[in-house]
């Protein structure tokens, strides 16, 4: 059956590494019939969670309107939903994860209309060596989608990728396409 699939991508440099991964596991999940769509965060101006706790008071999500305000929809319509960011600092970019801070809307005890979000998938790649910098992300990750009851379709993690276009270099492109295709 087909899925209706969010893409969002957090790097700030269009056809960046994290991106080019994103644009893999894109074409892997079409191939399977699949409706993708991608919202590439970085180029929309998203403010963090203000905590205003007025989440649904003006018939969406969130009160505030900026570039969250084109992300609402998809959102909620979606049933999977991927992250694909570089590492910053040993999590997200600050770009991926403002949009991910006001998701809290669809947490609040008033939420107006839940997820029907099933299954979450991250992508991330690195400019330094070894697996250990990807722990601060990848536990990040894995609470959100276990607080959100996302189960955990997948996680590549990329490291050794600092120069745009690297990781075409690696394997994980292959990696994240066949991730797209195997759902």
């Amino acid at each position: 059956m087909p899925k209706n699939i969010l893409v969002i991508t957090g790097s700030p440099r269009k056809d960046g590494n994290s991106e080019l991964m994103a644009d893999a596991f894109i074409r892997g999940s079409r191939s399977n019939g699949h409706e993708v769509t991608k919202f590439r965060a970085a180029s929309k101006k998203i403010g963090g969670c203000r905590a205003c706790n007025t989440c649904w008071s003006k018939g969406r999500a969130c009160t505030f309107q900026d570039g969250f305000t084109q992300l609402e929809p998809l959102l909620e319509k979606a049933d999977s939903i991927v992250f694909a960011s570089p590492l910053y600092w040993f999590s997200l970019s600050a770009q991926i994860k403002a949009a991910i801070d006001r998701m809290n809307a669809y947490d609040a005890e008033n939420c107006k209309k839940p997820l029907k979000i099933k299954e979450s998938i991250l992508l991330v790649c690195g400019a330094n060596e070894g697996m250990d910098i990807f722990k601060g992300v990848i536990e990040t990750y894995k609470s959100i989608a276990n607080y959100m009851n996302w189960e955990n379709a997948g996680i590549v993690a990329v490291p050794k990728v600092g120069t745009q276009k690297e990781v075409l270099k690696t394997d994980a492109v292959h990696t994240a396409e066949q991730l797209g295709k195997s759902l």
